[in-house]
This record gives structure tokens, sequence and C-alpha cells, in this order.
């Protein structure tokens, strides 16, 4: 990648809050650095409290950084230079309950230095992108979660920014909207937008992400390409023996190693790391008269690098 390639770089990013009346400090984010690329979709995790929100609120100038820097397109954040750049979606959209999807994503527009036949055909077409062309005058008060959440996306979409900045665009949505968001997320990208988005949902993150940013008590504990972290790992596999004997399963469980391991009745379920402990397993399972009845291979997860690394 060329540095022209960078559409977002994080460089030590840091924030520390100071209670008030006891004035005790706490670091919500310390030192957390990435790069997000041209076209690709970047997935933001970590649990409650990792510092997902403080950081996007850094990146987007709603709070200021005690050190470290952020630059979007080569523009120090905060800056209106760097923000007329970026279209964001928090994760709870606010949207003045007596305005319409219309009246509320020209408001936006207008804000972006757009005006005229050009706004208003924009403002349309975008609504309509989002799936909610049929409710585009009605009072946003009457709207449902996943309605709100629509209007917030068209929004952030009216003026083309180059970079999508969405704090947890799935929240509150039942699977249809879930679906239906992913789906926009999938073209914003096929048209060239760059997408940063945090999210609690496993599933969406490794479905749609090309790359993946793992936060832990505000530090970065995993970061890269997803395909490289998902096959980062040791080759795991799971052997179900039958027909084992109750002195041979103590045996058998240590050549697993750390795996995890079942047992049921005179069946052995042994979850196994590499090639070498599969072999060595096999021999001595049958070496005791064991049967092997399946030998699976089996991939490693978003949830399970999650759960090692974040939890």
């Amino acid at each position: 990648m060329t540095k022209s390639d960078i559409v977002l770089s994080v460089d030590k990013l840091a924030k520390t809050f100071v209670k008030p009346f006891t004035g005790k400090k706490v670091e919500a984010v310390r030192g957390v650095s990435f790069e997000v690329h041209r076209g690709h979709i970047f997935g933001f995790l970590g649990p409650n409290g990792a510092g997902k929100t403080t950081t996007i609120k850094m990146l987007t100038g709603l709070i200021f950084p005690t050190s470290g820097t952020a630059t979007i397109l080569g523009q120090a954040v905060p800056s209106p230079e760097a923000m007329g750049n970026v279209g964001f979606l928090p994760e709870n959209p606010y949207v003045y309950p007596y305005l319409t999807p219309r009246e509320f994503v020209s408001m936006c527009g207008r804000l972006n230095g757009m005006s005229g036949k050009a706004l208003a055909e924009r403002t349309e077409r975008v609504i309509e992108r989002v799936g909610i062309g049929y409710a585009i005058d009605r009072r946003v008060g009457a709207l449902s979660k996943g309605m709100l959440q629509r209007t917030g996306f068209a929004a952030a979409i009216v003026h083309s920014p180059e970079l999508l900045i969405l704090d947890e665009p799935m929240s509150g949505l039942d699977p249809v909207g879930r679906k239906e968001v992913r789906d926009l997320i999938l073209e914003e990208s096929r048209a060239g937008r760059t997408v940063f988005f945090s999210s609690h949902i496993l599933s969406d993150v490794e479905l749609l992400c090309d790359d993946v940013c793992i936060l832990r008590k505000g530090e970065v504990v995993a970061a890269g390409a997803m395909k490289d972290l998902l096959g980062a790992g040791k080759r795991l596999s799971e052997i179900t023996l039958v027909d084992v004997r109750d002195e041979a399963v103590s045996e058998l469980t240590a050549l697993a190693g750390s795996g995890n391991h079942q047992r049921m009745g005179t069946s052995l379920v042994l979850e196994v790391q590499g090639d070498e402990a599969v072999r060595a397993i096999l021999e001595r399972a049958l070496a005791m008269n064991a049967r092997v009845q399946s030998l699976v291979p089996k991939r490693e997860t978003l949830e399970d690098i999650f759960v090692r690394e974040a939890l």
C-alpha cells in the first residue's frame, strides 16, 4: 500500500478523563494506532468499555485526544477539511422528531455545502436507496428504530463522503434490518467508499470486513487483514473416538494438549491443534483398539479470536 492509499491513519491516540470532584484519572484509550486503506471495510471491535466509542469521538472531533494524532486523507483531525470527507452515523442517531427524513437529510446536505436542485435530487435518491422512500415526508418521531437508523445512514452519505464512520450501525435492528444495513455497507464499498465501523455483532464483521482491529482496556490487542487473522492460529481438528476404555482416556487427552475434550459413554471427543498431535492420537487410539468415528477440520472464527484476545 502507498501513502495515498491510506484514508485514515491513527498514531498513538490516547484519552484520559478526569472524574469530577475526586480528580481520579481514567485512561479510556491508551496509545491506539492503526491504518484504514482506501476502499476497505474496517471493523473496530472490543467489549463494552474497551474505548471504541471514545476513539470514534476523537476521530470525529467530538472530543480532543490527550495525546497522539489522527489524519483523514492527510488532513489533521479535528479540522473542517478532514470532516468534509467524512459521513458519520452515531450509535443512537438523534433526528429532530418534528422533521421528516427529507428535511433532515436535506439539512445535513446543506451543512456539507450542498444546495439547490442537486441537493433536492440527491436527498430523494439516498432516501430511496436506504429503503424508506415511502416515508420520506413522515415525521421522524413516528418512525421505527430501523427507519430512524436508515434516515441517519442517508444523512451520512448524502454528500458522497470518501470515508464512512459508523458506530454500531446494526444496533437495535431485527435480522431483516441488519441484513439491509449490511447490504448498504457493501454497496458503499463497491462504490469506492471506505467504511470504518464498530460492532458487537461478530458474524456481521466477519462477513463484511477486509481488516479488523480489536481493543481491550483501551489498547490494541489484535489487528490485521481478516484472512490473515483467521488463518494465523494453528490448524484445529475435532476427533471423535468410540470404544475408548476408561484407562485410555487420560493418555489420549494428554496427547491432545490443552484443547477441549468430552467423554460420552464409550466415546471421546477431542479438540486437537496441529497435524502431529492428530497423528499421535490416531496411532495411539488404534493401538488401544478404539475406533475413529470422525476427523473434522475446524476453522477458527472471529469470535474465537475475540474471546481469546479481548476478554
